[in-house]
């Protein structure tokens, strides 16, 4: 049991780091060298570098640290070591990866570098998001309105980028087609991220129908820390009154699941369907906004 719980932190931690690789070198590669930029702290970054020559390897820790710390504050240890980590290695990989010219990719058809900058970028941030970890930046934003507002990260990213990007206007060697280009890099980001995030966001209803019932809900309830439901089951067959365990889990944790009933009882039949919305603990809430919880809050105070 250990082991494999060994195994999925290797796992993690091996996934967030390709991730923040492939993250770093949709910027260190293609979009930097070809002289675009986009939204979000990375694109704040590299406006910065080129108006003023300061690498983004330099401004990217900094306002990261701000921004980690920001996030502390508002969402608690949802912000751990996982991120602390990839918030280190990227910040290394934007010093490191410059150094190696040979691993720049020069094109003339800019808006093929977008789209390649872009797709690269989503898929990188998120692997790093679903493992459990933050490439910082607008990250952290994203994930501090959520927790107040039904916003979804894409729809955080298109609004914060929207006035990243208008700086470009800012500065005196880019115009209006470099506002066009990071613009069609933050629409492909937005979207791609949606698909990568909540794509694999949604929830999974399982019926188990084993004669260890018990053990396997003891064990899911103690050891995977979700809830089990039993209901009362007659085999029709045999006429023998038995349990069948109801669990509600995230898409991502099906597999971790069915792993841990299969060790139990090998011979357990398990039942796995798609479940649209999950409302409730430990789940999806509905989210009505910070102002409408306060003007509740008043109304109950005044009654």
């Amino acid at each position: 049991m250990k082991s494999s719980k060994v195994l999925n932190v290797i796992l993690d931690y091996f996934l967030m780091t390709v991730g923040s690789v492939i993250f770093c070198m949709a910027w260190t590669s293609f979009l930097i060298p070809n002289g675009l930029a986009s939204g979000g702290l990375t694109g704040l970054c590299t406006i910065i570098q080129y108006g003023t020559g300061i690498p983004v390897g330099l401004t990217y820790p900094i306002i990261n640290v701000i921004l980690l710390i920001l996030g502390f504050l508002s969402l608690g240890k949802a912000f751990g070591f996982k991120t602390i980590y990839v918030i280190a290695l990227t910040s290394l990989l934007f010093d490191l990866l410059p150094k190696f010219p040979q691993l720049e990719v020069m094109m003339d058809e800019k808006f093929l570098v977008a789209l390649v900058g872009a797709t690269l970028e989503s898929i990188g941030i998120g692997l790093v998001l679903l493992r459990g970890g933050s490439t910082g930046g607008t990250d952290i934003i994203a994930m501090m309105i959520n927790k107040y507002w039904p916003v979804s990260p894409g729809r955080v990213y298109l609004f914060t980028d929207i006035f990243i990007i208008a700086s470009l206007f800012l500065l005196p060697d880019k115009g209006f087609i470099d506002v066009v280009y990071a613009y069609v890099i933050m629409l492909g980001f937005s979207f791609g991220i949606d698909f990568v995030l909540l794509g694999n966001k949604s929830s999974v209803q399982i019926l188990v129908f084993s004669s260890k019932y018990k053990e396997i809900a003891d064990h899911i309830i103690h050891e995977v820390h979700r809830g089990v439901t039993a209901l009362q089951s007659v085999g029709w067959y045999s006429q023998k009154d038995s349990k069948v365990l109801l669990i509600v889990s995230r898409k991502l944790q099906m597999n971790e699941i069915v792993r841990e009933i299969k060790s139990i009882d090998p011979k357990a039949f398990i039942s796995v369907s798609t479940a649209m919305s999950v409302f409730g603990e430990g789940f999806e809430e509905v989210k009505t906004g910070m102002n409408l919880k306060k003007t509740n809050k008043i109304e109950e105070d005044v009654k």
